[in-house]
């Protein structure tokens, strides 16, 4: 893992927390409020490619149950995927 500066691991582990907590949410609700925003904001800086977060907003804000929480559970995916190829997300990222 690069050498990031202490906050900035723990900005990227507090959006990453965000983000699971919406996507374990989005079955039952939209989750595009301000905190998923921000959190998607926050990663913006440390993901190669914007496509996946802004598919997770996107997929949000949809209406449709099921096409909400497949769209937010494969963008997540996306997102993790990459901060991890980029050295900047591990599962025991300190905080």
């Amino acid at each position: 893992m690069s050498a990031l500066p202490r906050h900035q691991r723990v900005v990227i582990a507090l959006s990453v927390h965000i983000l699971r907590s919406a996507t374990a949410r989005s079955s039952d609700t939209r989750v595009d409020v301000v905190e998923v925003r921000l959190a998607l904001r926050c990663l913006l800086q440390h993901c190669p490619e914007r496509w996946p977060l802004e598919n997770f907003w996107d997929a949000a804000a949809q209406t449709n149950d099921i096409g909400r929480s497949q769209g937010v559970t494969a963008a997540f995916n996306g997102i993790v995927r990459q901060l991890r190829q980029a050295g900047r997300y591990d599962e025991v990222s300190p905080l």
